[in-house]
């Protein structure tokens, strides 16, 4: 009996020690971001630098690449597997055995390793894992016209930016969710196919391009934004262009979906992507060591959650599902819901009354959380058939906002996204009485329209620039002297050349050197101007 109890002591401590184990190892620098600054068009297109510059965003280390030797020294370190990398968080995502993990902290460029198993770490972190939000498909089918797909269109006042031609065209979208099957040949997504508005995607669990597999609820979600069937659904947003990002593994739950979700965060960046929208969630594991609790829910915490944020801060309008648990004991919204600057979308009816699944907020640090609401109960949607059919979850309430989003957002592209965040919470018909489950409530999109139109044609419609092209000094024309502004100029590249307040009305170019520049001019809050320049 001895004998027998010695062996089995044996294989748990060698089961132990070979158990794989997710971390995030943090590097400490990156190396080459002088190459960076000095070529960005090396890693960013064109149009991700013009969104920054439209809203006054400059470069930063973060988006330099990770150092490629740091990772290539993790990944050869012995028994370490790296699975993921965010240039963003200077981070790779390993599996690993602990001991092999904690060997790693010997690398001179290592900051810190966290482990998603809290009780492993060595010192006081705060970073654990997450729950998804599995839509509930209805039990019957019914035929659907016009006037349904209409309601979820019709309840936020989309509908009023569709009569105004404003239905996300020049908006770009990218998708993150489990998969896509079917929106290369269902009859739905004839529409954006035929007009080339599909402009890729990654798959970023098989490492492969093959977007058009694994689950459908990305295809599900997909359709209220862009699907489109005369006489029975129309999305959104159906002239924005999208690329689709698989980052959720239906087989298991894990914290390597976060680190999946935050590298197809930095490849939309990189594209010029407007607006992400997640219909997924995290708070629990396969692994329960792995849980997160309500106390992590406070906006920055999580690896996911602080990605969202870094993505908000580069200009993109992060919208997410506040999640379904509204009914069960963990009833508060999940990460990356939670972020500080993420758009956060609960759940309600045709008629406006609140979904009993819908999420609570706050965050756990009293932040006001979802944001707004729409349409997740009964929601109009294809299904993996291809069927138009209904569907609930705020997984559909949330990219029917994200296609409103970038609706609203075309009729006023100088806006920042969170001038367009602030502008639509302010439309929403609980703003000055915000409530735990519902936020700030339902939007209203035409109200928002008219409320941004007034400013700027009260402020900015008779403001040009003159004399374009300049060799010296440009005036404003059509604005009072006494009124103070902010103007910044940035080369094509997206770099700040100059930026300072002024209440003169002209600027000297004298200094700058030949070629164009963007020139943007900031009021208030919701009063944004942006020029293009020639200094000659």
């Amino acid at each position: 009996m001895k004998k027998n109890n010695i062996l089995i002591l044996i294989l748990v401590l060698s089961i132990q020690s070979f158990a794989q184990e997710h971390a995030w190892v943090y590097f400490n620098d990156k190396q080459d971001v002088a190459a960076f600054y000095a070529n960005p068009l090396s890693v960013m297109t064109q149009r991700s630098l013009d969104r920054r510059t439209r809203q006054g965003i400059t470069l930063d280390d973060t988006d330099a690449p990770i150092t490629q030797i740091y990772v290539d020294q993790v990944e050869n370190a012995t028994g370490i597997t790296v699975k993921a990398t965010s240039k963003w968080l200077n981070a790779v995502h390993i599996l690993g055995s602990e001991s092999n993990i904690n060997a790693l902290s010997t690398l001179s460029f290592i900051d810190h390793i966290e482990f998603a198993a809290t009780n492993l770490n060595t010192r006081n972190q705060n970073l654990k894992p997450i729950d998804k939000f599995n839509f509930q498909d209805e039990t019957h089918k019914i035929i659907y016209n016009y006037g349904d797909s209409y309601n979820q269109t019709q309840q936020i006042s989309v509908d009023y930016l569709h009569e105004n031609d404003y239905t996300g065209a020049g908006m770009m979208i990218a998708v993150m969710d489990n998969g896509f099957p079917g929106v290369d040949f269902l009859d739905t997504f004839n529409y954006i196919r035929d007009n080339e508005q599909i402009l890729g995607g990654y798959n970023f669990i098989e490492r492969n391009t093959n977007i058009y597999a694994r689950g459908s609820h990305g295809l599900s979600v997909l359709s209220t934004i862009a699907g489109k069937k005369d006489g029975q659904l129309v999305g959104t947003a159906i002239d924005a262009t999208f690329y689709l990002f698989i980052t959720e593994d239906n087989q298991s739950e894990t914290p390597l979906e976060e680190s999946y979700w935050v590298e197809a965060a930095e490849r939309a960046d990189e594209y010029g992507v407007d607006i992400i929208n997640t219909s997924l969630g995290y708070s629990t594991f396969d692994d329960s060591r792995y849980n997160y609790t309500y106390a992590d829910m406070d906006g920055d915490t999580t690896f996911i959650t602080r990605g969202a944020n870094i993505a908000a801060s580069k200009g993109i309008l992060v919208c997410n599902s506040a999640g379904n648990s509204g009914n069960n004991s963990w009833h508060y919204i999940t990460a990356p819901a939670d972020g500080d600057n993420v758009f956060t979308v609960g759940a309600v009816d045709g008629n406006g009354n609140i979904a009993g699944f819908s999420s609570y907020g706050p965050t756990s640090d009293g932040q006001i959380k979802p944001d707004v609401l729409a349409k997740g109960l009964n929601t109009t949607i294809v299904n993996s058939s291809g069927s138009i059919t209904t569907a609930n979850g705020t997984s559909f309430s949330s990219p029917i906002m994200a296609g409103a989003i970038a609706s609203f957002w075309q009729a006023y592209p100088n806006k920042t996204n969170f001038e367009i965040m602030q502008a639509i919470r302010e439309s929403a018909h609980l703003y000055n009485n915000p409530t735990d489950q519902e936020g700030f409530g339902i939007p209203n999109l035409e109200n928002a329209f008219n409320a941004v139109a007034n400013v700027n044609d009260n402020e900015l419609a008779s403001l040009t620039l003159y004399p374009n092209p300049s060799k010296d000094k440009i005036h404003l024309n059509g604005i009072n002297d006494e009124n103070t502004r902010n103007i910044q100029i940035f080369n094509t590249l997206g770099e700040l050349i100059l930026s300072k307040k002024m209440n003169t009305t002209s600027f000297s170019v004298k200094d700058l050197n030949d070629g164009v520049y963007l020139v943007v001019l900031n009021f208030d809050n919701l009063n944004t101007k942006t020029f293009k320049i020639i200094k000659n």
